[in-house]
């Protein structure tokens, strides 16, 4: 391992078919670490290995929170970055790092959000019916800082609809999101040069590889949606998010003239004033409750 990575606690656990990966940010906040570890601690299917990694130097508090809440749990493991290296980095790390144990599914989890206590049990049962399926996200609540919620979004079910969706949209919502290990054996990662969408590469390179996806329609997580939501997808995410939609008619050879608009009208708006945007995205999640 890197010097670079500190293993603070390793989880006591030498087989499971389940692990979940989640990174930690300085800018997390405690109260919200505290209640998306909870909701991972007390799922109804408790076989896994929960993998926290730090990414970069946090705050006392948020260390303090951290170890609080997992306590003396020995399904959990905390590595530590020395700095910043993205979530990429994050997750690829914890995919190599579990491979020893041999897991099946890969869950990824983030630390603001809340599992459904029912989440793993149904995401896991989900696969075992159908093994042609590799990637499986949910539909997902969208809270405000209070917990509150305030929205809901539904993405396509089966895989077609999926396909359909990647040109002009990111099909799956990252955080419910669970993945096969044969995808990680097959060689495929998270691309660690991207700092944001890198789910929406990853999703195009699956796709042209012949991997399977499906979204459940129940809601398995609660999502959380800040003030400053808006302001935080920046320019630099929007341009990902139009090269990703031109990446996926590349390489799923699928050029169409009402996809590349999609793709540059959807790039000047996110360009707009935050009032315009919030709007645009009020009418996107609208359409995504259907």
């Amino acid at each position: 391992m890197s010097k670079s990575i500190e293993c603070k606690r390793s989880p006591r656990i030498i087989n499971t078919d389940c692990v979940i990966a989640m990174a930690l940010y300085s800018e997390d906040r405690a109260e919200w670490l505290r209640d998306a570890i909870r909701s991972i601690l007390s799922q109804s299917f408790n076989d896994f290995v929960f993998i926290i990694v730090i990414d970069g130097p946090v705050s006392v508090d948020l260390k303090n929170a951290l170890f609080t809440e997992v306590g003396d749990d020995e399904r959990v493991g905390v590595f530590e970055f020395s700095e910043n290296r993205g979530l990429s980095a994050a997750m690829n790390y914890a995919i190599e790092w579990s491979e020893f144990l041999t897991p099946k599914f890969f869950f990824r989890m983030d630390a603001d959000d809340i599992s459904h206590q029912q989440r793993l049990q149904e995401q896991i049962d989900f696969l075992k019916k159908h093994h042609n399926v590799d990637v499986l996200g949910s539909s997902l609540y969208e809270i405000d800082e209070l917990s509150r919620q305030v929205g809901k979004r539904v993405l396509p079910h089966k895989h077609e609809k999926i396909k359909k969706m990647i040109f002009t949209r990111c099909p799956l919502n990252h955080p419910t999101v669970c993945i096969r290990y044969n995808v990680f054996k097959s060689g495929f990662r998270y691309d660690e040069s991207l700092k944001n969408t890198q789910d929406y590469f990853l999703w195009i390179n699956l796709m042209q590889a012949g991997f399977k996806f499906a979204n459940l329609k129940e809601p398995l997580l609660h999502f959380r949606r800040v003030n400053n939501f808006y302001k935080r997808r920046g320019f630099n995410k929007s341009l990902n998010e139009f090269r990703a939609r031109r990446l996926a008619m590349k390489k799923l050879n699928k050029y169409r003239f009402r996809y590349a608009f999609y793709a540059v009208s959807v790039l000047i708006v996110r360009m707009m004033p935050p009032p315009i945007i919030r709007f645009a995205y009020a009418i996107d999640r609208l359409l995504l409750r259907h």
